[in-house]
Parts: C-alpha cells; structure tokens; sequence
C-alpha cells in the first residue's frame, strides 16, 4: 500500500461567508497542491472540504498521515464521533442532527477505501505546509468570494 502525506487547511472570510480550502499531497519525490472554494460557507464545511477532495484525488488505496489544524475533523477519529453518529442513526450526542452530515459522509466512505491517522497540528504558527495550506486556502477565497 503506497504511503501518502497530506496537509489540509479550510479558511472563512465572515463566518459563514466567502470560504476556501487548500491540501498539498506527498508521495515519494511527488508534491501535488490542491485548492477551491465557495461563495457561502463556513470554515468547518471548508477544513472539511480540504480533507475531502484530497482524499478523493488518490487514484488507489493508500495509508495516510493526514495533518491538519483542525479540531473538528481531528477529534472526530481521535475521539470516536463517527462512530457514535453511525451508530446513532447521524445524531449527535444531544440527538440532534450532525451538522454537515452530507459532508462527513463523503468522509466516512474515503475512510473506508483508505487507512487515515489524523494527526493534529498547531494551526498560524512554525509549520510550513499547514501554512502554505492556509495561502492555497485564502487565495481561493479571493478568486471565488
């Protein structure tokens, strides 16, 4: 199984407001860069859509180290929220339906195709793809918002 590392970053101008995403993929010596965005969204739709698409864009089954500086999608897996929400028919804790389902459940059938370890990463400080993430994600806000 070839191994792969990626970087996602989401970003919101206004909260919803103009969003983008931006991932950058690592494969041996291959660095690939990816971004997009929306002109109404908000930013855990967008860290979610980073993750998303670069999954997505892996042409085989791969184990990922997947970084990102996002709680939300982080502590899903780390702490077992999708396992709860399957289990609970996409309810959430308070029984409530889970935000941004249509979302994780894109998520949820790349998990199944891939092995995915998220791996939480201190967002705006020393790391340099998590930053350039966050270029490829507010320079896609400029082109779409």
């Amino acid at each position: 199984m070839k191994e792969v590392t990626i970087y996602t970053d989401g970003a919101c101008s206004g909260n919803p407001g103009p969003g983008g995403w931006g991932a950058i993929l690592f494969y041996g010596e291959h660095r690939k860069e990816m971004s997009g965005g929306e002109k109404l969204t908000t930013n855990n739709r967008m860290e979610l859509q980073a993750v998303i698409e670069a999954l997505h864009s892996l042409k085989e089954t791969c184990q990922v180290k997947l970084y990102s500086d996002s709680a939300y999608v982080v502590n899903c897996f780390k702490q077992g929220w999708m396992r709860n929400w399957l289990r609970n028919g996409w309810k959430n804790s308070k029984g409530q339906p889970v935000e941004n389902q249509e979302l994780w459940k894109q998520l949820n059938e790349l998990m199944e195709k891939h092995r995915v370890e998220y791996i939480k990463v201190k967002g705006h400080s020393d790391n340099e793809f998590n930053n350039r993430c966050d270029e490829l994600a507010r320079a896609a806000i400029k082109r779409n918002g």
